[in-house]
């Protein structure tokens, strides 16, 4: 069976850092039925724009999770929210501190280095 990827989507991104005004940008990106959310945002970084911060560690299905982010108002993982043809609109997550784009830190504080350094 082949992919008809001549359908496109398109997918709204809120780009920015904390220190940066935050603003949404919107790519187009070829659509198959089967296709995640994370499939578009790598697309997005390999063909259109290579600045774009996402995080994923893809080992299996939402094991790792990295790829969390918010598609309307929901918390979601990337990897397993399946695009329609309504597209998206994707925001970092909200009750983490933002490094960029759509990369939150969402290390755990007792996880983190600098726990461990001496003040």
């Amino acid at each position: 069976m082949t992919q008809d990827l001549t359908t496109s989507v398109r997918i709204k991104v809120q780009r920015g850092t904390t220190s940066s005004e935050r603003k949404l940008a919107t790519f187009d990106v070829p659509y198959h039925s089967r296709m995640s959310l994370l499939d578009a945002l790598i697309w997005v970084r390999a063909n259109v724009d290579a600045s774009l911060a996402i995080r994923y560690s893809c080992t299996n299905a939402n094991t790792c999770k990295e790829c969390l982010v918010r598609v309307d108002e929901k918390t979601v993982y990337a990897c397993t929210y399946r695009l329609t043809e309504a597209g998206a609109t994707v925001y970092p997550l909200k009750n983490k501190p933002l490094v960029a784009d759509l990369v939150s830190d969402i290390i755990p504080p007792k996880e983190k280095l600098s726990h461990l350094l001496p003040d």
